[in-house]
């Protein structure tokens, strides 16, 4: 059944761009590397492939037909199916409440916007949370082991984790900010009309 799917962060990327829209992979492909959203997983036409045949299978898309321009390669064309939108969801909301920095996690960040504005702000804070309780046991080991004077060569790698740590609660608490502000513009429906007009354009382009 689709509800049983197991996304991956490259699957979850898929049914993303096809909320947008009916499209063939060649085009998917192209908005992804034209977006930059190859930086968190790698994109390869095997890989890729195999995975929109993998969610047709599993029922989460469909062909939607097929068309030829000139002397290129027939391409087919895809459309969401009913489940996969739930499937879509449920996925970045468990990606959401990971604490590390996986595809999973990055995947599901760009990918927050296809869920309410509140549930978001719960489910960052709930990572926020699980993040600030690391960051203080972390700190506690590090002045535990400068009272035992242990040389900070032993200590490079938690130092630096540390210091990751920081640096990700810090941008949290600015992205709940952000997102507290009903000015900020959040989910498709206050996505400005002068950004609808440039991702058709964008889309438009990638068809060629």
């Amino acid at each position: 059944m689709a509800a049983d799917v197991k996304l991956t962060p490259l699957g979850a990327m898929v049914l993303a761009l096809l909320r947008e829209g009916d499209m063939h992979p060649y085009e998917m492909m192209r908005l992804l590397r034209q977006r930059r959203d190859d930086r968190m997983v790698k994109l390869t036409n095997g890989t890729f492939y195999h995975t929109v045949g993998r969610l047709e299978r599993e029922g989460l898309i469909a062909e939607v037909g097929t068309d030829r321009d000139g002397n290129r390669p027939e391409r087919t064309t895809y459309t969401l199916q009913p489940a996969a939108s739930d499937v879509l969801e449920n996925w970045v909301r468990t990606g959401l409440a990971r604490t590390d920095s996986t595809p999973e996690f990055r995947v599901a960040l760009a990918e927050a916007h296809n869920l309410p504005r509140a549930e978001v702000i719960d489910l960052v804070s709930s990572r926020r949370a699980a993040l600030a309780a690391e960051s203080d046991t972390i700190g506690a080991a590090l002045a535990g082991a400068a009272e035992r004077r242990v040389p900070h060569q032993f200590l490079i790698e938690t130092d630096r984790h540390a210091a990751l740590l920081r640096a990700e609660l810090t941008w949290t608490d600015g992205f709940l900010e952000s997102l507290a502000d009903a000015s900020y513009a959040w989910g498709i429906d206050e996505i400005p009309a002068e950004h609808r007009a440039a991702k058709a354009a964008e889309r438009k382009a990638a068809r060629q």
